[in-house]
């Protein structure tokens, strides 16, 4: 499960492949009321189960645990229109942020266990949910 069931164990860009296995979960859900309940749950799983998988497989944060991004993709896409094209900007957004860390994210992957584990991600997909924001309020043209 912590590798998003089998994603995070792509030998090329788990990351990435975690990012686009949690499509799978997330565009069902746009804009329905389960949406908030279902992201509430991932995390809730998902602290113990990274901490867990980083333990057991006796690395800080590694590679093939991609809960993280389920969660982290799950807050970039919160309440996007379900429109192909902005759930692929949301996706290479929530990507961008995610790899490069930008202030504070790489201080908190350096929390403790699980906690930094999720927590850079959840970061990530706030950093892109804002700027998709801001995004979709210049151009209200393409909501739909």
């Amino acid at each position: 499960m912590a590798s998003a069931f089998g994603a995070g164990l792509s030998p090329w860009a788990p990351g990435t492949m975690g990012s686009l296995a949690a499509l799978v979960l997330w565009w069902p859900l746009l804009n329905t009321g389960a949406y908030a309940w279902v992201w509430a749950a991932t995390v809730i799983v998902g602290v113990p189960l990274c901490g867990w998988a980083a333990h057991a497989l006796g690395r800080s944060d590694p590679p093939a645990v991609v809960w993280d991004e389920v969660v982290g993709m799950g807050v970039a896409l919160w309440g996007m229109p379900a429109n192909p094209l902005w759930v692929a900007v949301a996706f290479g957004l929530f990507r961008l942020f995610d790899i490069a860390k930008p202030p504070p994210l790489r201080m908190l992957e350096r929390l403790p266990g699980g906690f930094g584990i999720m927590a850079d991600d959840i970061g990530a997909g706030v950093y892109a949910r804002l700027l998709l924001a801001g995004l979709l309020w210049t151009m209200p043209a393409f909501h739909r």
